[in-house]
């Protein structure tokens, strides 16, 4: 007999009663994403706090060795090599912990799946919810990753467009848990509306669900800890992926 997961493999399983109604078809939040113009939500009071916690712990505990540095810092060429004034380029630049969990035979993989994360990352109830939000159908089979944004992590202005990916090119949806210590103090969300960035969410909120219909711009902002929580503040960040269903 296989051993039991230690992480609920059905996303239902994390959700309260307000979460069960998105599910349903019968929450505000229902199509909240139907609209194309309309590229993010981030919905609270979804998720079952304690299960949220629970799930945090086993992630700081089992997970923690296995991710990776994901560094890419700003080029120093961005400045240095510029020829004409105010022609600034900048590429996606990053600093976090990360796990992509696609390679079956990484270490990350491996783990993750003994705990059952990758399973609740791709369970049929987790389309269910993002569908419902979306207001369109996803395709069965999806991505996963795991974040985590110590203290300062962040990810800078990008877009996630694809267009070398022929199904990813016209739009996709991007999925997030997050889960989120206690010596955190803050993280945004900040993303572009109408050209401009003047759209801002908090994220450090634990079972806090965002959803993202890309490609769009957009970054978060440095994970901030509260006062000598520096190196205990952690946002954890459970991702799934999802193209568009034929």
């Amino acid at each position: 007999m296989p051993p039991k997961s230690q992480i609920p493999i059905e996303f239902e399983d994390l959700l309260n009663r307000a979460g069960k109604r998105v599910l349903a078809g019968t929450a505000s939040a229902c199509g909240a994403l139907a609209d194309p113009r309309r590229r993010f939500v981030a919905l609270r009071g979804m998720v079952d706090k304690a299960k949220a916690e629970r799930l945090r712990g086993t992630l700081e505990r089992e997970m923690s060795a296995v991710l990776s540095d994901l560094n890419q810092p700003i080029p120093p060429e961005s400045i240095w090599e510029m020829e004409r004034n105010y022609d600034d380029w900048l590429p996606k630049s990053v600093r976090c912990r990360t796990a992509y969990l696609e390679n079956r035979r990484g270490a990350a993989w491996r783990r993750a799946k003994e705990l059952g994360l990758v399973d609740l990352l791709s369970s049929q109830s987790m389309i269910a919810f993002g569908e419902a939000v979306l207001g369109r159908k996803l395709d069965r089979k999806g991505g996963q990753q795991v974040l985590r944004y110590g203290h300062g992590d962040y990810s800078g202005p990008h877009t996630d467009h694809t267009p070398e990916i022929k199904r990813a090119a016209k739009g996709y949806l991007d999925f997030h848990l997050s889960l989120v210590g206690p010596g955190v103090a803050h993280q945004y969300l900040v993303y572009a509306k109408s050209g401009h960035f003047t759209e801002m969410a908090p994220v450090a909120e634990s079972g806090c669900l965002t959803l993202y219909r890309l490609p769009f711009w957009h970054y978060t902002t440095p994970l901030q800890a509260k006062p000598k929580q520096e190196q205990k503040a952690a946002r954890w960040v459970l991702l799934g992926t999802f193209l568009y269903a034929d």
